[in-house]
């Protein structure tokens, strides 16, 4: 069965790498002889930008070499030599995850994997108030959420990965109106995220870690289920707002493909909009710590 595109005529390989031939001449023409430390040459030169010969050279590489991956030909590419005529042309992070998609290769993950959360991000779950949101990484590490957060879920200082909170922290579980029911899911979802990072030692610890701890996860990795992560319902049980009810979202952030942002929308005609408005409230808090205490 042919598609729409190649009863057109439409080759998306041949298109991909004349968008790198563009790509490539276009950052090469930016970029000055001063600028990648070598002399101008004079009126010899006919662009300000560098000579392919001139990238090839500086990036280590041949310059016949160079010249087919500029011309778009069908070579052989690493990402080591990627990086390095990344950094001749002096490509930011989204333009260097754009030259390694239309050189046909995965991007890595960029430099801002180490980077702690940006402002706006924050402001973004802050805005979600008084509803719940956080921000996690990779891992499941809770890098950031807001109030709502803390107080619907009982998240303390303790609490600084989601999936250990799920099956370990006393407060989580006796709050997860519908913990047996969503158990399985979290597994499997997580389970996804090891398989999308294939021998990532990361995974391993966290997995081993509670599998030594919790024999009802031991048992749900076991059974290897795979879920995508998208939408999950959740019923809380909150000791001074009663039963909540809400539909868990994961979004990721294409800028920093590390991260996603987990929001918590009330399910209408269940009054938790309006018994979050009055536990985020200075008179909800104070029955919250009267609770706790």
């Amino acid at each position: 069965m042919t598609t729409s595109q190649e009863r057109l005529g439409y080759d998306a390989d041949a298109e991909r790498r004349r968008s790198l031939r563009e790509f490539l001449m276009s950052r090469r023409a930016k970029v000055t002889p001063a600028e990648a430390g070598l002399p101008d040459g004079g009126a010899r030169r006919r662009t300000p930008g560098l000579r392919r010969e001139e990238v090839a050279v500086l990036a280590g590489v041949g310059v016949s070499w160079y010249q087919w991956l500029e011309q778009g030909r069908d070579i052989t590419v690493s990402p080591q030599v990627l990086d390095a005529v990344s950094r001749v042309l002096r490509l930011d992070a989204s333009e260097r995850r754009h030259l390694y998609l239309l050189a046909g290769l995965n991007p890595p993950l960029p430099e801002a994997v180490q980077q702690p959360v940006t402002d706006g991000l924050r402001r973004l779950i802050e805005a979600w108030m008084p509803f719940p949101a956080h921000v996690m990484d990779r891992y499941w590490n809770i890098v950031s959420m807001n109030d709502a957060a803390g107080l619907v879920f009982g998240y303390g200082e303790g609490d600084t990965n989601c999936l250990a909170s799920f099956f370990l922290s006393p407060i989580y579980r006796e709050r997860a109106a519908d913990w047996q029911q969503n158990a399985a899911s979290v597994v499997a979802q997580f389970r996804v995220l090891t398989s999308e990072h294939p021998g990532d030692p990361a995974y391993q610890l966290i997995v081993d870690e509670l599998a030594h701890q919790s024999a009802e996860f031991a048992e749900l990795w076991q059974r290897r289920d795979v879920q995508a992560a998208g939408q999950l319902g959740k019923v809380v049980r909150h000791p001074t707002a009663g039963l909540l009810h809400f539909e868990s979202t994961q979004l990721r952030v294409p800028a920093r493909p590390d991260l996603a942002i987990v929001l918590h929308t009330p399910l209408p005609d269940t009054g938790t909009a309006e018994q979050l408005e009055w536990l985020t409230s200075p008179e909800g808090r104070r029955a919250t710590i009267r609770s706790a205490g």
